[in-house]
């Protein structure tokens, strides 16, 4: 039997297993940094399967080696993420979440539970190919700093070093059964904008006599808008956007203060900061204009994207002939961010979206929603293609 015909018969075969640790890990899901049970239920797994993890890097980050002939000749790392989200769920299934609040609104669980299966392909396949496959399950894809620039500090990357790394991201809006690639770039950097505007409150009725902390925050946000828009080259595309604005006042008192919070997202480094600079300078103008004082504060996020190109055309090539060339899909730009970049920023990477959409069985949802799953079909193609993607990796 053929190498990929081998592999897509374990995955078939391991399939049932997959799905039942992916649903352990939907009921049971824990938040960035506190994947404390999640740890110890992969490392369990690793055990089962013969592996020896290793445990507590970037504290709940748990890494393992499957060892091929020659183990020395070359390693590939596969990369999944384990953290939830803080959101209620709102599906009616079996499975859904126990852990009021938290929620795996992303995907993450399907990324753990398709590794481990990986893994036990992978194991079982050991005598047929050279070189050392390394497992790494990363916390805290969702919260920056991102646990994967801390794994990477605490040495993921080292000892054995991968020559490239590989990591799967479920997609709501493909369909299951297709497999979405983009060589370059792909995702936008990520940083977290805090404001706070002060002024002088008081009565409603009364503005002359106070510093209006709402109206200027209103003006802020217009004129970052502009910022971002009006300087921006074509080439660089940008997301400015303001999820939280807190004025705590009434219909007729104007507090002293409002505090602003938001996300700049973008696709050049030089741009990014001089996006942020313009930003700043603009917000603290504006406002001491107006009579008030601004408080600017920038978390810096997580890198761009970048896909290694000539990796990812040998992965997209080796992904065609094993799901054939009509589940293979192109991917636009994507503006959300991935701690994955950490990895691209430092090795050879390659990023790519498993579908997950099944619009006949109303799985439709996007991530971070309430209502997101997934079509579980998708968890015997995503073991079985990664399986196959890091043995011909390694054999190149």
């Amino acid at each position: 039997m053929s190498l990929d015909l081998k592999i897509k018969q374990l995955a078939k075969d391991y399939a049932s297993e997959v799905v039942a640790n992916r649903r352990h890990l939907h009921t049971n899901p824990e938040l960035s940094f506190q994947e404390y049970n999640t740890a110890k239920f992969v490392a369990q797994k690793l055990k089962d399967i013969g592996l020896t993890p290793q445990e507590g890097i970037a504290n709940t980050g748990v890494v393992a080696l499957i060892e091929g002939r020659n183990p020395a000749s070359k390693v590939i790392g596969l990369r999944a993420d384990m953290d939830a989200l803080p959101i209620f769920e709102k599906n009616e299934v079996s499975y859904k979440s126990q852990n009021e609040g938290v929620m795996h609104a992303c995907g993450h669980d399907a990324h753990t539970s398709s590794l481990l299966g990986t893994a036990k392909i992978l194991h079982q396949l050991r005598d047929e190919f050279e070189g050392t496959i390394k497992l790494v399950f990363q916390p805290a894809e969702e919260k920056a700093p991102g646990g994967a620039s801390i794994m990477i500090k605490e040495g993921v990357l080292e000892n054995p070093a991968p020559a490239s790394m590989l990591g799967q991201h479920v997609a709501p809006n493909i369909p299951v059964g297709k497999i979405g690639f983009r060589e370059g770039m792909y995702m936008a950097s990520t940083d977290e904008l805090y404001l706070t505007v002060k002024g002088k409150g008081g009565h409603g009725a009364m503005p002359d006599q106070l510093i209006d902390p709402v109206l200027i925050a209103s003006h802020v946000i217009v004129a970052l808008q502009q910022v971002i828009s009006r300087n921006r080259k074509p080439a660089n595309p940008s997301v400015l956007s303001f999820g939280r604005f807190i004025a705590d006042g009434v219909t007729n008192v104007i507090p002293n203060e409002v505090t602003i919070q938001g996300t700049f997202r973008c696709m050049d480094e030089e741009w990014r900061e001089d996006g942020l600079r313009r930003m700043k300078k603009m917000a603290e103008g504006i406002t001491e204009a107006m009579g008030g004082v601004c408080d600017f504060e920038v978390v810096k996020g997580y890198p761009f994207l970048k896909n290694h190109p000539e990796l990812t055309r040998r992965i997209r090539t080796e992904a065609t002939t094993y799901m054939g060339r009509e589940n293979i899909i192109d991917l636009d730009l994507w503006m959300a961010g991935e701690d994955f970049a950490f990895y691209s920023q430092v090795v050879d990477s390659c990023f790519y979206r498993l579908g997950t959409r099944n619009e006949a069985r109303g799985i439709i949802s996007g991530v971070h929603t309430p209502t997101f799953d997934i079509d579980e079909t998708a968890l015997e193609i995503g073991p079985g293609l990664m399986s196959w993607l890091a043995i011909r990796e390694l054999a190149k």
